[in-house]
């Protein structure tokens, strides 16, 4: 299944670097809890491979959060990522 990187985690002064806000489809809160869980990875255009988690749902439309195990750069905005 695909979804899309979103942007950073972030607050009104700091960015967390390994956690990201992804689109995976999902319509609203209760449908997201559902990706708990799943693991996440994002291909680069040089061919690594950058794996995550999803962690917990995010707001009330349907976005998910994702800690991957390095932070992803920043032109991973946007692009797609692969649910497992």
């Amino acid at each position: 299944m695909k979804g899309k990187v979103i942007q950073f985690r972030r607050g009104r002064h700091t960015i967390h670097e390994r956690h990201f806000l992804l689109d995976v489809g999902a319509a609203n809160k209760k449908e997201a809890e559902k990706f708990v869980g799943k693991s996440v990875s994002w291909k680069s255009p040089a061919g690594k491979v950058i794996a995550g988690k999803i962690t917990a749902p995010h707001g009330n439309n349907g976005l998910v959060r994702a800690i991957f195990e390095r932070g992803l750069p920043g032109q991973a905005i946007t692009t797609e990522v692969e649910v497992k």
